[in-house]
């Protein structure tokens, strides 16, 4: 019970009113049942207000103000009733918080340093019904921390408890849970996958595509052309999901995805999974070495010994398939040329322009990258062109991040949801290490995006700049090495593109090549002088 408040002192030394006015909160984690006549937060009222009555004669009296937060978790402070009976505290309209029990308040014990700070602040206490103790004295205060210590210790045992359970699963080549991947569905009890024939068919083409384009750009156009898009799939809460446009960073995420190898990846490294695989070994290393090799040369002409110089970047215009490389070899002379691969595959007649001389088509496109800088008009042409590039993928990339944080706030809503119905059983406890895994992989994703998007915005290049390193181009192209004349050309060239028919070679541009552009050729000249 408590001593006489009207002459005795609260715990900071404040002299209690002769009426001490009580708020009630009162919470509850999930709004089941409170739709009923008589619910949890009604018997939780009722019974801090039989306990304020048998204070009456302390001049203890029961606000008439509600404090009900129903539906929401004790985890945080995000509480509509509990911010306005705080904001009445700090006004000076309560006395003393009433609880049924401490963990109505909150579960968190920084939180509740935090409400006992502005409570004392006020020179209010705190009650709490079932548990007969409050924050008058320094046992009440005691007893309170040493409860919210252990629910603490609960909570971060439960999540030590989760991630454990779900670096096992990965060992084992389980599936955890996470966004599912175009090419597999979950399976209908969960915690594995089953491969989706029609959408596997298509993954195996994309990868495909990928080997025969060599560059990522050229696929995305491709699949675009044909209306494919991201998977699709609808959320437990009936909610349609995923079914982009495969953009350029998707494609990348799906053609490294080692998923689709049947086997699985955790804290760096990869263990053999349970799920059946899309891609083959083959297939699959390829792909890698010529992302590998789009991405950084190595010092190195890679798989180029003959010095093609537009090798993966020559598509036939007739058919609009790629063009690949070749030779023959006639007595001690060595012949290169570009050979539609439809061409190669089916026969010369399923395609009319077939094939083209290497070194023609290579001067074709170096005597287009002289005239560039020879002509304002045409490098004006060229600059908004790859500027215009270069704003499409800074937009693509904003919309993944977008799409990233829009996700990770689904899943921290889902994952109260979950914690509020569920508490701590099984399948919460498996749910929930499948949104915290999702949630991490979307965090670790956030700062690839932010990378990207820095390295874009600083793709711009200035018009003079890259007018003069043109102007400078027999001289810097002479002093060039095989690898570097070909590095040359792709640090600005994204796709060429040959008709047979007419003759025409037309150029692309990547997004940031008159940047890097100026950037290679500064570096280069650098050295030469060092």
């Amino acid at each position: 019970m408590v001593a006489d408040r009207r002459k005795k002192e609260n715990g900071n030394g404040t002299a209690m009113p002769a009426v001490v006015r009580c708020a009630i909160y009162t919470r509850k984690s999930t709004d089941e049942g409170l739709e009923q006549s008589f619910n949890t937060l009604d018997a939780q009222r009722e019974a801090s207000e039989a306990f304020i009555n048998s204070q009456r004669h302390e001049g203890w009296l029961p606000l008439q103000q509600k404090y009900d937060d129903g539906g929401y978790t004790g985890a945080n402070m995000d509480r509509p009733a509990l911010k306005r009976l705080l904001a009445d505290v700090e006004s000076g309209v309560v006395n003393c918080v009433v609880v049924y029990k401490v963990d109505r308040l909150t579960r968190s014990l920084l939180d509740f340093s935090r409400i006992i700070e502005v409570l004392d602040k006020k020179g209010v206490t705190f009650v709490s019904v079932t548990q007969q103790f409050n924050t008058t004295n320094s046992l009440g205060r005691l007893t309170l921390h040493i409860l919210l210590s252990f629910a603490q210790f609960e909570r971060e045992m439960i999540s030590e408890r989760t991630h454990d359970k779900m670096s096992a699963a990965r060992r084992k080549g389980k599936w955890v849970g996470g966004n599912p991947v175009l090419g597999y569905d979950v399976a209908p009890q969960g915690g594995s996958l089953l491969v989706n024939e029609v959408e596997a068919q298509r993954v195996r083409e994309i990868f495909g595509l990928y080997l025969e384009f060599g560059s990522l750009i050229p696929v995305v156009e491709e699949l675009d052309r044909r209306g494919w898009r991201m998977k699709a799939w609808t959320t437990r809460e009936g909610r349609q999901a995923g079914g982009k446009p495969i953009a350029k960073n998707s494609l990348y995420n799906m053609l490294t995805n080692i998923i689709y190898t049947g086997k699985v990846e955790y804290g760096g490294n990869v263990y053999e999974g349970e799920h059946e695989r899309i891609t083959d070994d083959d297939i699959w290393n390829r792909v890698q070495s010529t992302l590998g090799r789009n991405g950084h040369r190595g010092g190195r002409n890679i798989g180029n010994k003959h010095g093609a110089l537009l090798k993966g970047l020559v598509r036939c215009a007739s058919c609009d398939a790629g063009m690949i490389h070749t030779y023959v070899n006639k007595k001690t002379k060595l012949y290169r040329y570009y050979v539609c691969v439809k061409a190669h595959l089916r026969g010369w007649a399923q395609c009319q322009t077939r094939s083209v001389s290497a070194p023609a088509i290579e001067d074709a496109v170096l005597d287009q990258l002289r005239g560039i800088g020879r002509n304002p008009t045409v490098l004006r042409s060229v600059l908004r062109e790859i500027e215009e590039r270069r704003q499409r993928d800074a937009s693509g990339i904003q919309r993944e991040k977008e799409d990233v944080e829009s996700e990770l706030k689904g899943i921290a809503q889902e994952m109260s949801v979950v914690a509020r119905t569920a508490g701590t059983t099984s399948s919460a406890t498996d749910r929930l290490a499948e949104l915290q895994d999702r949630a991490q992989r979307l965090n670790n994703r956030l700062p690839e995006l932010l990378s990207q998007m820095s390295r874009i915005e600083a793709e711009a290049a200035d018009p003079e700049e890259v007018e003069t390193v043109l102007q400078e181009f027999d001289p810097l192209w002479e002093q060039l090495s095989t690898w570097e004349q070909e590095r040359f050309i792709r640090t600005l060239v994204d796709q060429v593109r040959y008709d047979g028919k007419t003759g025409t070679v037309t150029v692309g541009f990547r997004s940031g090549g008159a940047r890097n552009l100026c950037d290679w050729a500064a570096e280069r000249l650098h050295g030469t002088q060092e």
